[in-house]
């Protein structure tokens, strides 16, 4: 009989370069936000895969940023932490990204010798084989003890590899968690991810990264999941964005979510939208702790 490997897999890299998609794959189910704006991933979002030999806890950490503000000094401590508590990680690139982008990251990886390091050369169908080659060899010279694999996410291709080479670097241990959980959040959380995210495709500018989605009630009958959630900006101009006139951009934007709510928990959903103004949230650090960074 085969002995139980178990292992916490860190996807980490830089924004945009097919985290959340990646993740996606690897669990089937929707986890992570996927858009194509930066940032979209705020949180620190665990997905688990659970085979009768295995299991594999996939963490789809923030992308690496230079920190501007409270909450992106909040998002990249969570990427650094995903450095420390790995049994393996997966560093995403992409076959845009330059290869000497966040160095001072990719040393600290380096510097983290005794974890094994899959690094991904993603979006390979945008680009031709020769340069594909010619990125593989620059990526290796960075890490030089990384395994590399070309990806397509969107297209799959070289995916399953990928996750096959997971297990095989697994180390044996017992589940970390329930073998029927395929998360660590609440379906709150992603109650709140989902507005988050139509919030993110329908409005431009400033305004998606000014905002925070809070699940104020969540109430569940046999037929109807009630939803009221809190839509909390920074000033009272983006209120008024979020809203639109008559409140038809606020409108659009329930129609919009609550269809992928419903989708996502398999029920019925009525959901309520409000907005409020919570000043400078992204710098405060009492606000910042009340979001769950």
């Amino acid at each position: 009989m085969n002995k139980h490997k178990a292992a916490f897999v860190n996807i980490t890299g830089n924004p945009n370069v097919g985290k959340s998609t990646l993740m996606n794959e690897f669990v089937g189910e929707k986890l992570s936000s996927v858009t194509s704006k930066s940032q979209t991933t705020r949180h620190n979002i665990k997905g688990i895969v659970n085979g009768d030999n295995f299991q594999l806890v996939f963490s789809d950490t923030p992308g690496i940023i230079k920190p501007g503000y409270k909450l992106q000094e909040a998002m990249l401590k969570a990427s650094e932490t995903a450095l420390i508590d790995a049994d393996i990680i997966l560093y995403v690139t992409d076959v845009f990204e330059k290869p000497e982008k966040n160095i001072d990251f990719i040393e600290k990886i380096n510097k983290a010798d005794n974890i094994p390091v899959i690094l991904i050369v993603n979006k390979i169908d945008l680009s031709s084989q020769e340069e594909v080659l010619k990125i593989i060899q620059n990526r290796q010279k960075l890490i030089p003890r990384a395994e590399i694999f070309p990806v397509s996410a969107t297209n799959k291709f070289n995916v399953k590899e990928v996750f096959n080479r997971i297990i095989e670097l697994a180390p044996e241990a017992p589940p970390f968690f329930p073998k029927d959980q395929l998360t660590d959040r609440t379906e709150r959380f992603f109650v709140s991810e989902i507005i988050r995210e139509k919030i993110l495709m329908r409005y431009k500018k400033e305004v998606p990264y000014s905002v925070e989605v809070e699940v104020e009630e969540f109430k569940e009958t046999d037929k109807i999941i009630k939803i009221r959630s809190i839509i909390y900006v920074e000033r009272k101009s983006q209120k008024g964005i979020i809203i639109g006139h008559l409140g038809n951009a606020i409108k659009h934007l329930g129609t919009d979510a609550r269809k992928d709510i419903e989708k996502f928990l398999g029920k019925k959903i009525y959901l309520e939208l409000r907005v409020k103004v919570a000043e400078n949230w992204r710098s405060d650090d009492r606000k910042l702790k009340k979001f769950g960074y």
